[in-house]
């Protein structure tokens, strides 16, 4: 995470423990690996050690958005793809979910974009008023404010645009995008 710069972009410090990521084609997250947008559009099994009774936070984001070079674009910053709070155990579906998933969307021309997924360990049940929108999302100012901690587990791949890229966004906003760097 240092190498590739999660750590200090996204997190103050590496987690302790990885998250074993799967897509359903059966690809893999391995710490920076590259991964192609049609192979991660669905959501992935994932698992990490927790403990009996303990709830979780799971964030997913995107700190390139919309150009790694310029990550820190005040417009944008780091875009949230997928939001979960209190997870009881492994079991997301029975979080409280606040964004859906949204896979990757790196626009063309923009180089690799990472995907960054992070776990939190809660106190006790969070209640997210109002919720946090995707753009300008800050991994570190939202577990700031929600008293979560530093994570306890993380992983993150790499993408590029490739030919998905143009009909996920078809189906989030509904239209084709002539200048994706634009909406990003």
């Amino acid at each position: 995470m240092e190498e590739h710069q999660v750590v200090p972009d996204v997190l103050d410090v590496i987690p302790p423990n990885v998250i074993e990521i799967t897509y359903p084609g059966g690809q893999t997250v391995s710490m920076g690996n590259e991964l192609e947008p049609k192979h991660v559009k669905d959501i992935p099994d994932l698992r990490w050690t927790t403990e009996e009774g303990v709830l979780y936070t799971l964030i997913m984001t995107d700190p390139d958005a919309p150009v790694r070079n310029n990550p820190y674009n005040p417009k944008h910053g780091e875009a949230n793809h997928w939001l979960v709070v209190n997870i009881p155990g492994l079991d997301i579906q029975s979080g409280q979910t606040l964004n859906d998933y949204v896979g990757a969307g790196p626009p063309p021309g923009c180089g690799l974009h990472r995907y960054i997924f992070t776990i939190y360990k809660q106190s006790g049940v969070l209640n997210i008023s109002p919720l946090p929108g995707r753009r300008g999302f800050k991994t570190r100012d939202f577990a700031r404010k929600h008293g979560l901690g530093e994570p306890i587990a993380g992983n993150f791949f790499q993408a590029q645009f490739d030919r998905y890229v143009p009909l996920m966004y078809v189906q989030i906003i509904g239209t084709r995008i002539r200048n994706m760097c634009s909406i990003m």
